[in-house]
This record gives structure tokens, sequence and C-alpha cells, in this order.
């Protein structure tokens, strides 16, 4: 397999108000681009600051376009059972063109029991709905007749279907999505089985991923994305006091964690959610020890629930470029590729 290749995302969870989320996002997305990282991503988040910081990633996205000229971007994710497909449809397709055909689309069926109710949708009925949207979606994308009717779709959705993605915690999500020839979405972190909570996140993953390629067509290359949260100081005070401050913080958010690892020692609560910050010595040690980055397609990582400064965060992305990213040969844009997306930044 080729090695995989680099990629940032961002939650926007800085404690600014909502427009320097969004200016800070661009100039991340920008520092990722002027060091060759091959995509960024943003999620989408409704209603919940605390959660993210973003409910209109296609809004964002066609600005970051506009900024940037060679980093792909993606959306991680789309909560599809809450959008009207033929409008999301048309909205990608737009995007895709300005953006130069960069695009990727990360898909899910959304984990936020509160927010489905806001668009009168159940949650309950959330996975149902997901599979009937994405058939509506490619049906558009690839020139069909939309709902049953002559209606074709305006531009058309040209290699997008090449470039959608499908977000899980479950093997069966993984065989949804082989089956549908679909990229892989692989989390951060996810909860651990009851009664299991030493189960490592490869232990959790490598079944998604196996079931993910048992299922995927012959004639389909596989496309998984293990997405992992990373911080990279010189300094490794600095990165564990981050560290500190944001997990513990963190904890109340991450449903399924115990209450009680507010209180546990550092390397405990890093460990339950799969957090890796330090020097870039320290975090190559302990990424060599996830055994599913040996498998993806592409490592994407983020900050998040470390959440460090802006300027923390802008220097953490191009120490894990230039210091971490050649340790295990994860590709990184030529040199002058670089010197093109500065020019036009510029």
């Amino acid at each position: 397999m080729t090695a995989p290749a680099l990629g940032f995302f961002t939650r926007l969870l800085e404690d600014v108000p909502a427009a320097d989320r969004y200016r800070y996002a661009l100039a991340q997305i920008q520092q990722a681009e002027r060091h060759g990282y091959r995509s960024a991503w943003v999620a989408q988040h409704h209603f919940h600051e605390f959660e993210g910081g973003l409910p209109s990633p296609l809004v964002f996205l066609a600005y970051a376009a506009a900024r940037t000229s060679r980093i792909r971007l993606g959306t991680g994710v789309i909560t599809l059972p809450m959008e009207e497909p033929v409008r999301v449809a048309e909205d990608l397709a737009v995007l895709d063109r300005l953006a130069d055909g960069r695009l990727e689309v990360g898909l899910a069926s959304g984990g936020t029991p509160g927010s489905f109710a806001a668009f009168g949708h159940r949650f309950e009925s959330r996975h149902g709905t997901y599979f009937r949207h994405l058939r509506t979606l490619l049906d558009a994308w690839e020139g069909r007749g939309i709902a049953g009717t002559e209606n074709r779709l305006y531009p058309s959705g040209g290699t997008l279907p090449q470039r959608l993605w499908h977000a899980t915690f479950s093997a069966d999500g993984g065989r949804q999505a082989g089956r549908r020839g679909l990229g892989l979405m692989l989390s951060r972190t996810q909860p651990r089985p009851d009664g299991r909570p030493e189960t490592t996140l490869a232990e959790l993953q490598h079944p998604i991923v196996d079931a993910y390629l048992a299922a995927l067509p012959g004639d389909v290359a596989p496309r998984i994305m293990a997405s992992r949260t990373l911080f990279v100081s010189e300094d490794r005070a600095e990165a564990e006091a981050y560290a500190e401050h944001g997990l513990r913080r963190g904890v109340g958010r991450l449903r399924y964690l115990d209450p009680r690892f507010a209180s546990a020692p550092l390397e405990d609560l890093a460990a339950a959610t799969d957090t890796h910050a330090g020097t870039p010595d320290d975090v190559i040690a302990s990424l060599a020890s996830d055994t599913v980055l040996q498998r993806a397609t592409d490592v994407v990582f983020q900050v998040h629930s470390v959440d460090p400064p802006h300027e923390a965060t802008l220097r953490s992305i191009a120490l894990i470029a230039d210091q971490v990213a050649p340790h295990f040969g994860w590709r990184v844009a030529p040199a002058g590729d670089r010197l093109a997306a500065d020019r036009t930044a510029a």
C-alpha cells in the first residue's frame, strides 16, 4: 500500500467569537497547505458551540477554496439525515467547480440526538434516512432522474461519487461503506465496550477496516482515513499543560467517558481519549503503537480535545509536517507545490 497522505482536521473550537473561529480555521488550513498537507477537513455541528463551531461547512469551504490553491478540502462530516439531499447535491457540485475539483465529501448519519428534532427528523430513524438521502444524492450526481422526475442536476456531480467518504464506529458501517465503494472514515476516539475500558482504539478499528476491505469491490481502490488527536510542541511541559487543561475540561463532552476521568492522572486520561501530545519524539513513540495507521491511505490530525491557543496550533501543524511525518514516511506535497500555494495565498 502507498504511504498515507497527511491531512489536517478542525472542529473550530477556539474560545473566541464565531468570526474569529472562522478566521483562525482558515489560517490553520493555509498553514497546512504551506507545509505540504494533502487535505484539510472541517466538521459540521448544529447548535452546540462547545461540540463544534460550524453548522454550514460548505459556506466556509467556499471561503477557504478562494484562499488556497492546492490543498484538498473536505467535510468531516455532513450529517446527511438532517439535510435535503438534492440541495446538498447542488451545493457540493457548485462548490467543487469553484474549488477546481479539490472537494472531498465525508458523510455520516449523526450522533447528537437533540439536534434532529429541530430539523423535523427522528434520531431513531437516522440510519434509514441516511441511506435514502445517499441514494438521492448519488442519483443526482450520476445524472439519473431525481425523485422519479425528468429533472437532471446542473452542474453534474462529475467525479464527486468517487470522492465520497462514510464515517462509522462499527464493522457493519465499514461493510456498508465498502459495499458502496465509499471511502472509510475512522474516528479519533470512540466508546469502549461495556466492562472493557482497557480496549485500545486499534482493537476497535481493525475489525471495521477488515469488514470494509472484505466488502469493497475488487476494482475499487481502498480509501481509509484514520483521524487522530495530535498536538506537538518543542516544549514537553507546554504540551502537557495544554493537554491537562483541554482534556479535563472535555471529559464531560465525551458522553461515554466515565466522569471519574476528570481527576485521573494525565497519562490515563490521554490513553482513555486516544490523545497524543508532547515533543516530536514523544508523539513519534506513541503513534508507533497505533497499528491502524499502517493500514490507512490518509492520516488526518486534529488538536481537539487538547485545544491549545491558535498560535500553538499553527506551530504544531508545522512540526507534524517537518518532524513527525518524515519519520513515518507520510506523504506531503513537494516543495515546488508548496511555493505555488504560498504565492496564491499572498
